[in-house]
């Protein structure tokens, strides 16, 4: 444990580092632009929560340690991807659709990772698990990003990516991993029951910003942003802090 807190501070430090570009330009921001204020506050609020997860992470140890690890992984990788997603804005004033499925890509399996860690923890966890949840994202996401960006048809990108999401919800609630965290510590079923209401909940935020944008278009690129970014910051800090909580109470009554 030690030597991969280790050579994750140095991973952040490399992060920081490859930031320094995208930070210097800040002065494309505009004093009404509250679509790329948001982008800027949550790039921010992404870097702040990383150091608060990864200094939890130390601190506890254990098995929480690592999961409040991923926690700072998903939210440094946010963080990063902000950055550059908010300079696209600023200067085109186009949608970061490109940078927004690649943070995707990368944040939302490792948040479904989070759900095998803690049952792993706890002998809890299969390979099926974690593969069940791999495959569940995969096809949500790129559902997704194909019917956004014309590849596929709107409305069929939006049904895949229903089937996905849907698919994972069942087996976080219904399925295996739903009924494998039922024989937990109470602590592990706190962290699994919350984590899986932000998915139930915070989630539908998502498909509720791509039939208003791409199905209906009763929203235009700023609104469609603001509600993507408005969940992105929910969500991922959101899961991260279930987390934390649960690892924190376990704490506590030890």
């Amino acid at each position: 444990m030690t030597t991969i807190l280790k050579n994750w501070k140095t991973a952040a430090a490399a992060a920081v580092f490859a930031m320094m570009p995208t930070l210097a330009s800040a002065a494309n921001l505009q004093a009404d632009d509250y679509v790329g204020i948001s982008f800027w506050l949550i790039s921010i609020a992404m870097v702040a929560s990383t150091v608060f997860f990864y200094a939890e992470a130390r601190r506890v140890g254990g098995k929480w340690g690592v999961s409040l690890l991923v926690a700072a992984l998903v939210t440094l990788v946010a963080a990063v991807h902000y950055f550059y997603m908010r300079e696209v804005w600023a200067t085109t004033g186009e949608s970061p659709t490109v940078y927004r499925y690649i943070d995707w890509l990368i944040t939302v399996p490792l948040q479904m990772i989070e759900f095998y860690l803690i049952l792993a923890a706890v002998g809890a966890a299969t390979s099926r698990i974690f593969w069940h949840l791999l495959v569940g994202t995969l096809v949500m996401l790129l559902g997704g990003y194909f019917g956004e960006i014309g590849v596929i048809d709107a409305t069929l990108g939006f049904i895949v990516g229903m089937a996905g999401w849907v698919y994972i919800l069942y087996f976080i609630f219904a399925g295996e991993a739903g009924k494998n965290a039922a024989t937990t510590s109470p602590a592990v079923q706190s962290a699994f029951s919350a984590m899986r209401l932000i998915v139930l909940v915070g989630w539908s935020i998502y498909p509720l910003g791509y039939v208003l944008g791409y199905l209906t278009g009763s929203v235009d690129a700023a609104s469609l942003n603001g509600i993507y970014n408005i969940a992105d910051f929910v969500n991922k800090i959101a899961f991260g802090l279930m987390i934390w909580a649960a690892a924190t109470s376990e704490e506590a009554s030890a």
